[in-house]
Parts: structure tokens; sequence; C-alpha cells
């Protein structure tokens, strides 16, 4: 489903700053090489994750699914010098196309990568984040909650991707991932531990603040 006409997504993207060309060049490179090219990030919503760790500067960032990189890319322009990027992903295939571009970009020293399952990775990793971005299977999304709402300092945000799920959220017959993000977008509103903002960039972005 789109939820805006090709018109106005060339508006948006026009009014906005451009992806920088590291960036311009890996989607390209994703669209002409790798299966399901749609799970890219994207301009729009990469400028969104931008724009959120520049004004977080966060020290530790964590992210669960990397697929070929954009995201732990745009997420890496506000980290600290010092700071590191976690990032997570079972597919090793496209994990070797991500790494191709984080060595081109200024960041690869603060950008770590992980391959294998994120449930059992993440209890390993022994940091307090500031910044997460969930964009990986979409049954899991409650746990890997779950897993990162302790780690997560106060102040931290928890962004998830893809919660409208082309708007299949709001059916009545909801199929498995459907209902597991449908389950996510209700079980962050409950908690009463995060604030929560469902913004419609793309394909959804629940914003999840941590508040105590």
């Amino acid at each position: 489903m789109e939820f805006l006409n090709k018109e106005l997504e060339n508006y948006i993207e026009n009014h906005s700053s451009p992806e920088p060309e590291i960036l311009a060049q890996l989607n390209r490179e994703t669209w002409s090489k790798v299966l399901m090219p749609r799970m890219l990030s994207g301009h729009i919503q990469g400028r969104a994750l931008s724009f959120f760790s520049k004004m977080i500067s966060p020290t530790n960032i964590l992210e669960i699914g990397t697929y070929t990189g954009y995201s732990a890319i745009s997420l890496a322009e506000g980290i600290k010098n010092n700071g590191e990027l976690h990032t997570i992903d079972i597919n090793e295939e496209n994990t070797l196309l991500a790494k191709k571009y984080f060595k081109k970009s200024d960041y690869n020293k603060n950008i770590i990568q992980h391959i294998g399952n994120a449930l059992d990775i993440i209890p390993t990793i022994n940091k307090k984040f500031q910044l997460v971005f969930i964009d990986a299977d979409k049954e899991n999304y409650s746990n890997y909650f779950d897993l990162i709402v302790e780690k997560l300092d106060k102040n931290g945000i928890i962004i998830a991707d893809n919660v409208l799920w082309s708007g299949k959220v709001i059916l009545k017959d909801k199929d498995t991932e459907t209902l597991a993000l449908d389950n996510y977008n209700k079980k962050t509103s409950e908690d009463s531990r995060v604030e929560n903002l469902l913004i419609g960039i793309r394909d959804g972005l629940m914003i999840s603040r941590k508040i105590k």
C-alpha cells in the first residue's frame, strides 16, 4: 500500500536535506543487487533517523536488523566520536554489502557488526543505550522491547519500523506479522516506562521515549 502518491513523495524529498552521496550509492546498489530492496530505509526515513540521532547525540546505539547498512550509517551521523553503534543481523550475505559501505563511511571505527540471532546477542552486549532502532523480524518486536528497555537510559529512544505494515494493522483479520506489530504498538502504548508517538513516516515509526 502506498500512503502518498509519487508526486507528493517527490515534493517531500525536494524540500528535505538530500541523502549523503555514500547513502545514495548504497541505495542504488541495494536496488540493483539485493532481493526485496524496499526493505531499505531510504532517503526520508534515513534523514529522520539522522535527525533523531543528532538531537540525542548518543554514546551507544543499538540497531536490530542491519540489512545493507543504510539505516546504520544514517544513525551513526549523530553518534559521539568515541561512541559505538552495535548492529545485528542474521543474514550474512546482506551484512557483507553493509560492511563494504561501513568501511567507506566516516563511521567505520564506531560500527560493530554482529551476525546471528538478536535474541541471543543482545544480552551479551554490556552497554547502556541512548538510541535503539528495531527493523527485523516482526514476530519478535515485543521480545526485543523486553530485552532492551532495561538497557535503555532514561530519556533514551526506541524507534520501531514498519508498525503500520502497509495499513494492515487496522484490519479485522490479521496475519501473524500484522498481529505481532499490532501487539507491539499496544504493548508499548500501555507500558508506563515509556511515552509513545506513532508517526506516519514511510510504513510507520513507533517512537518510544523512556521516562522512568
